[in-house]
């Protein structure tokens, strides 16, 4: 076992040190953050869609307030360097629309049902969860088929994009961004029942690395870590494998989406974060023999709403400008207002996606086949 551990970690570091000679020391670097993100997340049973589903079902608020405090810590270090370097480095800044709103609610609702969110989808999979990787191609699709119509959904009413720092300055919006997670802070705290208040050692620790990898990703690729974008490219290189056109879209017409789909996918930093994260969570599945046990054979009605669900999620995240990393965790780190609208709007659609998951599992009664949820 020692050896195949050992065996894991060689992988990797040797999987980055081809990346950084044949692309670039950059992406190698970039692969490697992937590879703590997925540790970090499947090692410690860091999630976003389980822990609310935890707040909603059981009152438990130690899952949300590590993710606030992990996102209070990034937006300390984020905001400052984003004020220093504008011309450098750039946020995750979106604006406030109908259909952003409306995709942030059904990824609300689907990351239930998937039981996992864009980052657990990554960690399902890579952890070698059969559901998981299903999952994964239909968010994939999903988040392929919104790039085709996101022209048409942003045309719809829509405010300017608006952010923090663009309002209060740098220093204000640091402060106000603290504030406002520690408010939402104090509510779950209050709402939560006696014992599920405050995160566990783990989380603890898994939040100060999460911030630590999201600030070093910001610094590294020069944008902040994201999902969404990475999983839209491999769909869309997958359909001009097939033999599409997309040089007719707008989405991929447009000078920086058309030259990232001719170029390999290796010189993509968000595919390089994602992939890694895929690669760090087999690492720490197998770490501890997770994998070995196969899962049960879930029920064909629960398949086939994990399959709905994951597509309906990656269309959405499209449309969203993000998941719960792109638009929750690096939207707010960053300053855009957009992130906390999508918070409010996804946080609604779990509240039906619950329900619906129950509905999906109530008869026959099945276990999901994933792992618990992210």
């Amino acid at each position: 076992m020692l050896l195949t551990r050992t065996s894991l970690v060689l992988l990797a570091l040797l999987v980055a040190a081809l990346l950084a000679l044949f692309v670039g020391l950059r992406m190698a670097l970039l692969f490697l953050v992937g590879v703590g993100f997925g540790l970090t997340l499947e090692g410690l049973r860091f999630g976003f869609a389980g822990p609310w589903k935890a707040l909603i079902l059981r009152r438990d608020g130690r899952g949300v307030v590590a993710q606030l405090l992990a996102i209070g810590l990034t937006a300390a270090v984020a905001l400052p360097l984003l004020a220093s370097a504008p011309g450098e480095l750039m946020g995750a800044h979106a604006p406030i629309g109908a259909a952003m709103i409306a995709g942030a609610f059904v990824f609300g609702a689907g990351m239930q049902v998937v039981m996992g969110c864009g980052s657990g989808t990554l960690v399902n999979a890579g952890s070698g969860n059969a559901l998981g990787l299903l999952a994964l191609v239909f968010f994939v699709a999903g988040s392929f088929l919104g790039t085709l119509h996101l022209a048409w959904w942003t045309e719809l009413a829509s405010l300017p994009v608006l952010t923090l720092p663009g309002l209060l300055g740098g220093e204000g919006a640091l402060a106000a961004t603290l504030v406002a997670l520690a408010a939402v802070g104090i509510v779950v705290v209050a709402r939560a029942a006696p014992g599920s208040r405050l995160p566990q050692p783990r989380l603890f620790a898994a939040a100060a690395l999460l911030a630590g990898l999201a600030i070093l990703n910001l610094v590294v690729a020069g944008q902040p870590w994201g999902i969404v974008y990475g999983l839209g490219l491999w769909g869309a290189k997958t359909a001009t494998a097939a033999g599409a056109d997309l040089s007719q879209t707008a989405f991929w017409a447009a000078p920086g989406n058309s030259e990232r789909l001719a170029s390999s996918t290796l010189t993509d930093v968000t595919s390089l974060t994602n992939l890694g994260l895929i690669a760090g969570a087999f690492i720490a599945a197998r770490w501890r023999r997770a994998m070995d046990a196969p899962p049960p054979k879930p029920a064909t009605r629960l398949a086939l709403g994990i399959v709905v669900a994951a597509l309906a999620m990656g269309y959405a995240s499209r449309l969203a400008f993000g998941c719960n990393v792109g638009a929750f965790f690096s939207g707010i780190a960053t300053g855009s207002l957009h992130g906390w609208a999508w918070f409010a709007a996804a946080f609604a659609g779990s509240l039906l996606g619950v329900r619906i998951l129950a509905w999906l599992q109530a008869a026959p009664r099945s276990q999901a086949g994933l792992q618990a949820a992210r």
